[in-house]
Formats: structure tokens, sequence, C-alpha cells
């Protein structure tokens, strides 16, 4: 078997050669092979981050060996193995971009020793660089006599705090929470230190004079609407009116709320702490109606408090006349979604009264804006006389109605006659027999039948007219909309009237 050849330069034992000099050339030409090959596998930015600290490197360039004598011999020597080299400052391109748009790079010098957050020995960007940020690498290993004698201040004054109330401080307390309630601010002495109680203080007095200036600036103004825009799913919608949601969040500028929960929340990062957690995908409550992808719950105001008063909050943003917001256990709430496949989403919903003594079928009754327009008013509107008949009463809108509310009532009322009078083919109708074919209180009906000119006093008597333009008007109007699924179909409700409270 041939012997290896022993590269020039090395005896056995690992020292210098003293042919070293003659052999120099064969022992750099193979070595320059494998520099090449390696150098291929650098980058352009490590190699102009590098190009600085080559001269301290042990392995020299083929340069180098040409110029210098060797003093080693080529054995691999590891960084552990290595003397140490002084610091050499390193070269940080920086791109600055120059008013035409085009880009240049800066190299700045700045060392490698040390790490902004003091727990390294070296840094290999600029980010973590003590003297890009005017620091020493000592300054950031160890806080300053400062600061150490500002925390040994800060524990002396936290230690003065007393351990806990006595009796006497307890009563005084709860005397002081009885007497004003939520008019007045608690009691705050010996619940903390005289330290944090004063931070506090000024945290609370840079706070108000804040909102002060604003209120100056005339930027808010009590009583109005502060909150101005609400993200709800993947919707931003502009609010309407006030709503009196809790003064923390009634002074922010924009509501995050769940579209499943109506959880209100003040910023994106909580949204999308509480989506990854939350675990609702439609409302709490009974389903009672499923057509396609549009369904309607039940939820009783009782059961599930929270959420109804949270939909009460969100309807007062889009209705004016809005009283009820808190006190929601005498009501059942029908909200009615639309289905994917990431959940229900809110459409609208009404409430009505578990117990009412004037047949009112709606107390409230509310289409969300992106949803408007689209034929999901009427939609709620005939749910609700649907539930009506099946209780076989007469329903009729709790007063006063809002703007929209009314022009949305009047064109159900008025396409419910006149499709009443299309099918009718008597020759005398009864208001009385109208009311309980369409469960619409007589009152609305004659409202309609004067807005449509179609009831006139004729000797002593009250005629209604069908005016066969109108009907044929409706029935154009019906024969678009043939094709749309904006109807509320009786056999898909799965509903027996609840038996009181």
């Amino acid at each position: 078997m041939p012997r290896r050849k022993r590269n020039a330069g090395s005896s056995s034992d690992g020292t210098e050669d003293s042919d070293f000099s003659t052999d120099l050339e064969h022992t750099d030409s193979s070595e320059s092979d494998g520099t090449s090959r390696r150098s291929a596998r650098v980058t352009r930015s490590s190699a102009r981050l590098s190009q600085s600290s080559q001269d301290s490197s042990p392995v020299r360039n083929l340069q180098s060996f040409g110029t210098e004598e060797p003093a080693y011999s080529t054995r691999r020597v590891t960084r552990s193995q290595q003397q140490p080299n002084p610091v050499t400052p390193k070269k940080y391109p920086l791109r600055q971009t120059r008013s035409s748009g085009s880009e240049t790079e800066q190299v700045v010098d700045f060392s490698d020793r040390g790490h902004l957050t003091g727990k390294h020995e070296r840094h290999f960007s600029i980010s973590g660089c003590p003297l890009y940020h005017n620091l020493s690498a000592d300054e950031c290993k160890a806080p300053t006599e400062r600061q150490l004698r500002y925390k040994e201040k800060v524990a002396e004054l936290r230690k003065k705090r007393n351990s806990g109330l006595s009796k006497e401080q307890k009563e005084k307390y709860m005397e002081h929470r009885q007497t004003y309630g939520n008019t007045r601010e608690p009691l705050l002495e010996n619940l903390t230190s005289e330290y944090d109680l004063d931070l506090f203080r000024r945290a609370q007095a840079r706070a108000s004079e804040d909102l002060e200036k604003l209120r100056l600036q005339g930027q808010i103004t009590e009583g109005s609407n502060m909150i101005k825009t609400i993200a709800f799913g993947r919707y931003e919608l502009d609010t309407w009116y006030h709503s009196p949601y809790p003064e923390e969040y009634a002074r922010l500028g924009r509501l995050y709320m769940c579209e499943f929960c109506l959880k209100y929340m003040k910023s994106q990062t909580i949204l999308r702490r509480h989506m990854a957690k939350c675990v609702w995908k439609h409302p709490p409550g009974d389903e009672i109606y499923r057509k396609g992808s549009i369904s309607v719950f039940e939820v009783d105001g009782k059961k599930n408090k929270i959420y109804c008063q949270n939909l009460c909050l969100l309807a007062k943003l889009f209705l004016d006349h809005k009283t009820l917001y808190y006190d929601v256990e005498p009501f059942l709430f029908y909200v009615m979604t639309e289905a994917d496949n990431t959940g229900c989403h809110l459409i609208g919903y009404f409430s009505k009264e578990k117990n009412s003594f004037l047949n009112y079928n709606v107390s409230c009754i509310l289409t969300m804006p992106q949803y408007m327009r689209q034929g999901y008013g009427k939609m709620l509107i005939d749910f609700s006389y649907l539930l009506s008949k099946v209780e076989e009463k007469v329903g009729s809108p709790e007063r006063p109605l809002s703007d929209l509310g009314l022009i949305s009532y009047r064109s159900y009322w008025k396409e419910v006659l006149l499709r009443y009078l299309h099918n009718f083919q008597g020759k005398e109708i009864s208001i009385k027999e109208i009311s309980q074919e369409t469960a619409v209180n007589p009152v609305d009906i004659v409202s309609t039948l004067q807005a449509l000119q179609m009831l006139k006093y004729w000797k002593g008597k009250h005629l209604v007219l069908k005016r066969q333009d109108l009907i044929d008007e409706w029935i154009a109007k019906e024969a678009k909309r043939s094709n749309s699924n904006k109807t509320m179909d009786p056999s898909c409700l799965k509903w027996t009237p609840p038996k009181g409270t």
C-alpha cells in the first residue's frame, strides 16, 4: 500500500519544518483550492461585515503568505486555543436614502465588545451595539449608582406600608361606600404605600389634565359621541349616537368588539388575544329558525344577562330613542345571524317583553349598518309578526319608533295590505278580519290605508278603496324580487311560546 505523502511545512510531531520555504508554492496551491471553495459560500453581506476583521484572523490569505515569513504550522487551531488578539473595530454598513430616492451605504466603525442587554460579551448587529446607543459596555452590564440609590429609596418607602387594615378602618371604608356609592372614589389610604399612592394621584392628575385639554380644543365634549368607530368582525363601522359605555371605554375614539360574544375591548392586541381564546361561534340561547345560512336565536335576558347588555349597548350606537341598557331580565332577544365557515355573524335583532300588557311584539329592533338596505329589516319585522301568529295574538311595535324603524314598518305594512287585497276575492272587507289574518294591529292598518289614500269616508261610512294601480306596482316589484331569499318561511320555525317568566 503506497504511503500518503506528508504536506510540506509540518513534521510528524507538529513542529515547523525547515523545508517550508522551499515547498511553499506546492502548499499554497493546495490551500488556495480549498479557500476558493469555502469563499464561494460566503454571501456578499457577510463578506462586507467580515472584511475589516480578516487582518486579525489566524488563517491568512494567499497574499499574506507571500509577503510575511511563516510563523506557524498549517495545523488547525481552535478558537479556544488562540491567543487573545486586540479588538478591532467592526464596520457596519448603514443604508441612507437620499432625497432623490437612491440608497447609499455609510460604513460606521463600532467595536463588537459588549451587548446592549449586558448579558453577552459580544454583539453581532448594530441594534445590540452599546456605542451606537451612546453607552459603554460596562454601563450596560451593571446599573449606575444613581439607579441603585433610587431603587433602594423606593424599597424603603414601600416598606412603610401597613400590614393590614384595622377593624375601625374597614368600618370607615364600608360607611363611606354605603353613603356615597359610585358617586365618589373609594378611600385609598392604607391600601398601599404612600409612595405608590402618590404615583397614582399624579397619574390621575395628568390624565384629567390631558382630558381637559382635549375638551378645550373641542375634540370631545360632555355627552357627545366619544366613540367614533368600532371594529366589528371584518368591518369598521362609524357610530351615529352616544352609548353609555363605561367611562374608561367611552373616552376612546375607537372600540374593538368580538362579533360573537359582543365583549368590548380597548385595543387590537387585546381583541386578537381574546379571539384566540373565545369559544363562542353563535349567540347563546336556542336556535328556533334556520333556512339556508340564516338563523334566529332566542336569548333570554335573565339567563344570558351580560350578552344582552352588550347587545343593547351596541344597539344604542345606532339608535336614538333607545333607553334600555342594563335592565334586560324582563325581555327576550331574537338575534338573526348569517352563518359561514367561521361562525354565525350578527345581522340584527329585536327584543320583546315576556309579558306585555299592550301586546307589543317588538320593544327594540336593529339591523347592523353593514346589512342595511338588503331586506333584512323586513325579515326581522316579518319574523316578529310570525311569532305573534303562533301566539294567536295581534302585535304592534313599541313607540316611539326611530326614523329608520318607522320607514321600515310603513313599508312592511304597505306590502302586507297590498298582498292581502290582491288575494281577496270578496265584496266586503273588514279591518278586524285583516288584523286577524295578518296579526297587524288595527290602528296600524288604518294609518297605512290613510297614507295610501285607500280609506274614504262616504255617506257616514268608511270605505276601503282597492287601488289597482298600487297593487300592479307591488306585483311588478315582487316579480323582480322573485329570486331573492329574503323571506321568512313559517315551516322552518321550531318554536313554542314561552310560559311567562
